[in-house]
């Protein structure tokens, strides 16, 4: 099964890579800090999921779900004071799905050096009617080189992301076939 748009469906306009471009910023308080004193991961990841569902529903034009994370790095632990900004556009597309870079950066709230790049994410969603069932997704326009250089990683995580889940079917029925129960 594949997620390109057949010929019929194809004839949707895209939209460009800036129409769902966001960002989300967010102040972080000791209500987000983990045992070590430092934002706790999963709050980041909750701003990352944020932010890409709301590119996703804009790109999508309507509700989008989660399917995936494909990759979460923390690069720098975020801390109490932080001035966080998630940003995230669309990558790819295909007939369902999206994929939706994210960059998470952070800065002291009370100064004025450059934010710093604190982690990075690839989400998948899907978008769905109001019956949660699969709806058709417009075609993302990357714009720049940047916009173009992302849509190619995306189609290459995508590929990844099939094969993986492939092997590991496979792998399953083999072991279902020689008797073993998981």
């Amino acid at each position: 099964m594949t997620d390109q748009a057949p010929a019929a469906e194809s004839d949707i306009p895209g939209k460009p890579t800036s129409a769902s471009r966001t960002t989300l910023s967010h102040i972080m308080t000791h209500n987000d800090t983990n045992l070590l004193g430092t934002v706790h991961g999963g709050v980041i990841m909750k701003l990352v999921d944020d932010a890409a569902g709301a590119v996703a529903g804009r790109h999508s034009g309507g509700p989008a779900v989660t399917a995936s994370m494909d990759e979460m790095v923390f690069l720098e632990p975020v801390r109490v004071g932080d001035l966080v900004h998630v940003k995230a556009q669309v990558n790819w597309t295909g007939r369902t799905s999206m994929e939706v870079g994210v960059r998470v950066l952070a800065e002291r709230w009370n100064e004025s050096n450059p934010a710093t790049q604190v982690g990075s994410a690839y989400l998948v969603f899907a978008a769905v009617d109001a019956d949660g069932k699969p709806r058709v997704v417009p075609p993302v326009i990357p714009e720049t080189e940047k916009d173009k250089r992302r849509y190619q990683e995306a189609q290459i995580r995508r590929t990844h992301r099939l094969a993986r889940r492939r092997a590991i079917m496979e792998l399953r029925e083999k072991r279902a076939a020689e008797g073993f129960e998981d």
